[in-house]
């Protein structure tokens, strides 16, 4: 396809498609009922109609968080009971500081049982809850709602039975598979604190994590299969159990067939009776997990989120921002260590088939994840920027030669999405295809910006920010900006916020790392534009912000149009204060196979970034690199970089056990040695 006009959007919904959605629904109801501006049911008229109608909602989501969220719990029927035992008064928002802001105390809830609702109903039994598929497999399994339930219902009284309950800390070192929702709802049915990590993360990577929150229960694969080859764990499991000395009991799940190590339960033996689930209802605010961040420059941060909190936000995400519902098959590549896997769970909270894929999309081929959304029936399709970039740059066409005749949505994160990346979905995937680039955090397990089904689609552009997040872009004298770069802030609390890291009692580290730079208000760390038509673009992280000639730049603009070029693998820049007051702003690529960096690429880079973006993005040299380090859930990273080139140790400036490949890192620090012999 062409692309249109900027001015003009890439695609629409259709009228009457957009009218049917759940949002629509959504804002009729709780303007009956709870004050939300009234908008009709037809079709809009125009992109602007259909613009405004969400901006209004928007804005009433966001002043009135009381109502908005009231709302959100009756349309989802969220079964909210009240503590007998409270003193307070019930109510939405008891106290809307940040950090600190307190949601619906005096009331107990389980978001197992949410989870699980839709197996209530005799007639859902039989339908598919989780469709499963690895490399080795064609057709899916399936785990229907109905043995879902009974498996979450053996497995949670078998932890009571080891003594498990409200607030004991349940760990697992799982891939993306059935078991491990299965673990994670039978963990929330009990009221202990779930937390996962993916199996590719060394125990060095697992300790720095679980060490942290002293676990009870370890779930454990004996290895996994992935990029056509099996992958024994059983040493790291080993040396896990060695460094947990607060593990009471250890369940084997064989993926690749050894045996239990002694003194560890069989998962089968777990999951075998046939036992109703019993929920055990917990205050709103009592912790449902524990996430990560990278941790690349010491201890990942343990993030506690609520029960209630993420209840809520993933209902009004999944239900609402994705339009998922009973009729819906829902897949998000990830693994157990992104909060993607979290948030891919959230579909089951809305009655829909979650999709668990446990393998490389790029195994037997780049479009192998394209193949399993093809063979799942998937509706509604997520992966990574850095994916849709892959298939381009292998020449994909998977909507010529694969039925993806049943995805309506494809949403990317992880990284901006280019305009490329827009363009190539369109021409190769699908023309009518709704594409949802979303923007957020593991610090929330959800999207501050992201998709909206009524809404059209601009190249390079996210559709809006979400309901009752009220997303603005600040300067750094906080001051609201509209098409302008300014810092991505969140002026009112959010209910999936976290209600602290664990093992700070104080508060402070959480503090520092949200609130520091403007009081009371979240700072997440991101340039964004919010543009006047209100939708957003997300240029990358400000805390490795390069900034000439008192210029702000964000590193995805460089990486878009750099990465654009068949030669170019991966690329990095970095900006480096020197201490003669000069900047020096190099740009680091990995080149593809048969590619080299001679005079004439060297130039159509620099060209290019000319062109296309300024003569400020032109890097001032051109260095290869055989690779590029990443964190261990596949971002590049540039702030450890940074720091190396100016001087750090490497041991100060990164924490090993959060990289990929450390012996990426000691080429920049050898760099660093090279140039100081050179001053």
């Amino acid at each position: 396809m062409s692309t249109p006009p900027q001015d003009q959007p890439l695609w629409r919904p259709d009228p009457a498609r957009a009218a049917a959605t759940s949002l629509v629904a959504f804002q009729a109801w709780a303007a009956e009922h709870h004050g939300a501006p009234a908008a009709p049911l037809a079709p809009a008229e125009d992109d602007h109609q259909a613009e405004q109608r969400y901006a209004d909602l928007h804005a009433w989501s966001v002043e009135d968080l009381d109502r908005f969220w009231t709302a959100v719990t009756e349309w989802f029927d969220v079964k909210l009971v009240t503590d007998a035992c409270t003193t307070e008064p019930i109510g939405v928002l008891a106290d809307a500081t940040m950090p600190g802001a307190r949601w619906f105390p005096g009331t107990k809830l389980n978001y197992a049982e949410q989870a699980l609702r839709y197996a209530e109903d005799p007639a859902n039994a039989d339908k598919p809850a989780i469709l499963h598929l690895d490399e080795t497999t064609e057709q899916p399994a399936v785990l229907s709602w109905a043995e879902l339930r009974r498996q979450v219902g053996s497995l949670a009284a078998a932890l009571r039975a080891q003594g498990i309950g409200p607030g004991d800390r349940v760990s697992a070192y799982l891939p993306n598979i059935p078991q491990a929702a299965v673990a994670l709802l039978a963990t929330a049915a009990v009221g202990a604190v779930w937390t996962s990590c993916a199996p590719d993360f060394g125990a060095r990577s697992v300790l720095d994590r679980l060490q942290q929150i002293e676990p009870a229960v370890l779930f454990a694969i004996d290895g996994y299969h992935y990029g056509g080859k099996d992958h024994d764990r059983t040493e790291v499991v080993a040396e896990l159990r060695r460094e947990l000395p607060t593990l009471r009991t250890v369940v084997h799940v064989p993926l690749l067939g050894a045996p239990a190590p002694e003194g560890a339960l069989h998962w089968d033996d777990l999951v075998a009776d046939d036992v109703e689930p019993v929920f055990h209802y917990v205050p709103f605010d009592h912790p449902l997990w524990v996430l990560y961040s990278s941790g690349t420059t010491g201890l990942p941060k343990a993030i506690v989120q609520s029960q209630g909190g993420i209840l809520l936000e993933h209902l009004k995400q999944a239900g609402l921002h994705l339009d998922l519902g009973p009729e819906d098959r829902f897949l998000w590549y990830t693994s157990t260590g992104w909060m993607m896997w979290n948030f891919l769970l959230a579909g089951l909270l809305v009655g829909s088939t979650i999709v668990t894929y446990d393998g490389s999309p790029g195994h037997p081929d780049t479009g192998a994840l394209w193949s399993v959304a093809a063979r799942t029936r998937a509706t509604v399709l997520g992966t990574s920027a850095a994916y849709v970039i892959a298939s381009r740059k292998a020449d994909l066409h998977p909507g010529r030669d694969l039925d993806l005749s049943a995805v309506r949505c494809i949403g990317t994160t992880g990284s901006p999405l280019p305009p490329d990346g827009f363009r190539w979905i369109y021409d190769e995937v699908k023309h009518d295809v709704w594409l949802a680039s979303v923007s957020g955090g593991t610090d929330v397990c959800s999207c501050f910006v992201g998709g909206v089904p009524t809404l059209p689609v601009y190249l390079g552009e996210i559709q809006a920010p979400c309901l009752g997040a009220a997303v603005e872009s600040w300067d750094v004298q906080g001051r609201p900006l509209t098409d302008a770069v300014g810092e991505l802030v969140v002026v009112k609390p959010i209910p999936s916020m976290p209600t602290g890291f664990w093992n700070d009692p104080e508060g402070t580290r959480y503090h520092d790392s949200y609130f520091d730079m403007y009081p009371g208000i979240w700072r997440h760390g991101d340039w964004i534009t919010v543009t006047s038509r209100g939708t957003v673009v997300i240029h990358g992280r400000s805390d490795s912000t390069l900034n000439r000639q008192g210029v702000r730049m964000g590193s995805s603009d460089i990486y878009e149009v750099v990465e654009r070029l068949p030669e170019i693998a991966e690329s990095l820049v970095i900006g480096l204060e020197e201490p003669d007051g000069g900047y020096w702003m190099p740009l680091f690529v990995v080149l593809a196979p048969g590619a080299e960096l001679d005079d004439d690429l060297i130039g159509r880079i620099r060209s290019s970034l000319r062109t296309e973006l300024s003569p400020r993005h032109v890097p001032d040299e051109v260095i290869t690199v055989r690779g590029l380090p990443h964190t261990l859930t596949g971002k590049r990273i540039e702030v450890p970089v940074k720091r190396i080139l100016s001087g750090t140790p490497l041991e100060q400036a990164v924490n090993p056990g959060s990289v990929d490949n450390i012996e990426h890192l000691r080429f920049f620090e050898q760099l660093r040695r090279d140039r100081a012999a050179q001053a």
